[in-house]
């Protein structure tokens, strides 16, 4: 398997409460960190599946099971994806 990283968009959120991280945390999104920037409130997954598609697929699962809706996926920051490769030879 191949960990894939992405971030979903939560919908109609424009902050998390604790009990909101839980119930993420709890309906399967332990591999997530969960943060919020301008009114947006999102979730940079790290997810292990045979595809790319399949990790998103069990991720917007996951979300909806702990009562979300996903605005819209998007693929990690091209930034930060470069500073991974120089600093630890992975994207």
């Amino acid at each position: 398997m191949t960990t894939h990283e992405f971030r979903l968009v939560l919908a109609n959120k424009t902050d998390l409460s604790l009990d909101e991280a839980d119930a993420l945390y709890e309906a399967g999104c332990d591999d997530a960190t969960f943060g919020g920037c301008d009114g947006v409130v999102y979730g940079v997954f790290h997810r292990e599946a045979n595809s790319l598609e399949h990790a998103i697929r069990s991720a917007v699962a996951d979300v909806q099971q702990a009562g979300f809706t996903v605005a819209r996926v998007e693929p990690p920051d091209p930034v930060f994806a470069k500073i991974n490769v120089e600093l630890v030879g992975r994207s």
